[in-house]
């Protein structure tokens, strides 16, 4: 396992952060399961586990707070709001109001006394980068929170938020958590030169891009990933953008079989070689998917090997634009773009 410095926090973190979102409900693994997933990976040389209020309606905070109880010191624990929490207006976005309260929920939940980093989930157009960065500069003060950063914000909201922490003497975000994988390159264009020059630590999500570079979507083989039954829409290859990327997943498949690395292997190894990339965040439901994961915490891609993918997927490119979750409200609601 490889380490790196989170931002520019002092802390190091693995490579590799085991995300739990598919703990519970979401993704059908048990509290068991999860257990011995927790405990494969802090083996391995893990120590960061990210999940979020959201992920099953708060079951997987209380797994992974069972799954960690008695080692809490050795792991930096992350954790995430924002996102609807029930049918409440108020209960969700990056009020003051509400992330004091959802923070106080998720400790809860946890069983633990802080978190290291706190995100916010999505921007929150409704509310002012001050709103949020006193509440969250507040709740570190307090001592329930260490670090905070930002989760799939688009480059200009990063940008806005680090100038609106200086001009109001605030404590700023020290990580972003974007989208991030070969078919999915869009980041490389403006989010990721902007992290970079403010220093910011970087966990990619979704490195294996909901499943398509697992190895298990092949040309002329039944899709049967966990993702294509929550999405189908997602996987269905008479639609373009899907077709363009299971034609990039074979020839991927091919530079992965000639390199001599797995899709797992070729596709983490992609994510954890950018400079600005602190780590990618690895979601198994399995201690099967875990450990397949976990042969790619030493890969290292060759030149040769990142040109060819450079080949099959430019730089900077999306293969499914429309997926995009940092896209401005304005692009999805006519209502605010028309007056």
């Amino acid at each position: 396992m490889h380490y790196r410095t989170l931002g520019r926090t002092g802390v190091q973190v693995s490579s590799l952060v085991l995300g739990a979102m598919n703990f519970g409900a979401l993704g059908h693994t048990t509290q068991d399961e999860a257990t011995a997933i927790v405990d494969a990976a802090l083996e391995a040389g893990i120590n960061l586990i990210d999940t979020a209020d959201r992920y099953s309606n708060g079951e997987s905070e209380e797994i992974v707070g069972k799954a960690i109880a008695g080692r809490r010191d050795d792991i930096v624990l992350a954790t995430k709001a924002t996102l609807p929490m029930g049918e409440e207006r108020n209960h969700q976005g990056s009020s003051r109001r509400w992330l004091i309260t959802e923070l106080d929920n998720s400790l809860r939940r946890l069983d633990v006394d802080h978190v290291d980093l706190y995100q916010i989930h999505r921007w929150d157009p409704t509310t002012s980068d001050e709103e949020t960065l006193s509440a969250l500069t507040d709740l570190q003060r307090a001592g329930k929170i260490r670090y905070f950063g930002s989760s799939t914000f688009p480059a200009y909201r990063i940008v806005a938020a680090q100038w609106a922490a200086r001009e109001q003497h605030l404590s700023r975000y020290v990580t972003e958590q974007p989208s991030y994988s070969i078919l999915q390159r869009g980041i490389e264009t403006h989010v990721l030169p902007v992290t970079e020059q403010y220093g910011l630590g970087v966990l990619a999500w979704s490195p294996l891009a909901s499943g398509w570079l697992s190895g298990a979507v092949r040309e002329g083989r039944e899709i049967t990933t966990s993702r294509s039954k929550l999405m189908p829409a997602r996987f269905d290859t008479t639609i373009a953008a899907n077709r363009a990327r299971l034609d990039a997943v074979e020839r991927l498949a091919k530079v992965a079989e000639q390199a001599g690395l797995t899709m797992i292997q070729l596709a983490l190894g992609f994510v954890t070689a950018h400079p600005g990339v602190t780590s990618a965040i690895i979601g198994p439901r399995t201690l099967d998917h875990l450990n397949s994961q976990l042969a790619a915490a030493d890969t290292v891609l060759t030149a040769d090997v990142l040109d060819a993918i450079d080949a099959i997927v430019a730089p900077g490119t999306d293969l499914a634009p429309d997926e995009k979750s940092d896209t401005p409200p304005a692009l999805l609601d006519p209502a605010l773009r028309r007056r």
